[in-house]
């Protein structure tokens, strides 16, 4: 029988700070804000005849890439209903209800979601981490979870599973 185990990745390095606002219906919105975020990951995998499952530097370095990708962004929601997005120039138009908000396009952050809220963001991150099945196979990961929080005890989580029963 296989021995699997979980691999709990909590760095300081493992967040990013960015604006952004929730929207909540058509006409309800947050006003702009931000936060800085931590990331929290946990991999299944099996545990290896050395002892080990992997190197975990591997899926550190990869969420650091992830973070810094974000990180002192304004993070705009691509596929809010709420949400119409212009570009004209250097500038990105963001329509939402009677209010149209400017943003320098080079300050933003366009991400496929539908809105900027920890639970998205967190299925970013799995989407991201797990768009790559090479690593996933060669170390035997059978389960993540991603939480994202924006503050202390304000978090979102998003798991992936493998489809097949551990061993």
């Amino acid at each position: 029988m296989n021995a699997y185990t979980v691999i709990e990745l909590n760095k300081e390095y493992m967040g990013f700070d960015a604006a952004h606002f929730t929207i909540y219906s058509a006409t309800h919105r947050e006003r702009l804000h931000g936060h800085n975020f931590r990331v929290y990951a946990s991999l299944t995998a099996k545990i290896d005849d050395n002892g080990m499952t992997f190197d975990y530097g591997l899926y550190k370095k990869k969420i650091r890439v992830l973070c810094d990708e974000l990180s002192q962004y304004t993070l705009i929601a691509d596929y809010s209903p709420y949400l119409r997005l212009v570009e004209e120039g250097d500038y990105l138009y963001a329509h939402f209800d009677q209010e149209k908000i400017p943003f320098l396009k080079k300050d933003v952050k366009r991400l496929p979601l539908r809105n900027i809220t920890v639970e998205e963001l967190s299925r970013w991150f799995i989407e991201k981490l797990t768009a790559d099945s090479k690593d996933l196979e060669k170390y035997s990961i059978q389960h993540i979870v991603i939480k994202v929080c924006s503050a202390p005890g304000q978090c979102g989580s998003c798991e992936w599973r493998l489809h097949s029963n551990m061993d």
